[in-house]
């Protein structure tokens, strides 16, 4: 199985920034495609940003302008730089990977980071 591990979540005022970062464990699979989902209080699961192999990338219009969604060199790491961050970004940050090995297709999940954005 693998396992994808997040850090760089915390509490920071209105204006700030914060780095999130996302990297996959094992080898058998490639991650195809990678991307940040995040669930606040009374709300569904937002889709934030979405990174391809070859670093196509999209994004929720909400974030659009503020969020930079990014992948390292060896392609199972994704980052997300987060700037004008707005009370309404606070949510759980959640790390996905679309993953293909040995002829699978897979999805996997990180546990979770927290964002807060207060004053």
């Amino acid at each position: 199985q693998v396992q994808l591990v997040e850090s760089g979540g915390g509490l920071v005022h209105p204006g700030g920034s914060l780095r999130l970062s996302c990297a996959a464990s094992g080898t058998r699979f490639t991650m195809i495609t990678m991307g940040w989902y995040r669930l606040a209080p009374g709300k569904s699961r937002e889709l934030v940003a979405t990174i391809t192999h070859d670093d196509n990338s999209d994004y929720a219009d909400s974030v659009k302008g503020r969020f930079t969604i990014s992948r390292g060199d060896a392609k199972n790491t994704v980052f997300l730089q987060m700037n004008s961050l707005k009370p309404e970004d606070t949510a759980v940050y959640y790390c996905h990977a679309g993953a293909f090995g040995w002829g699978e297709a897979r999805d996997f999940w990180g546990q979770g980071t927290q964002v807060t954005v207060s004053s």
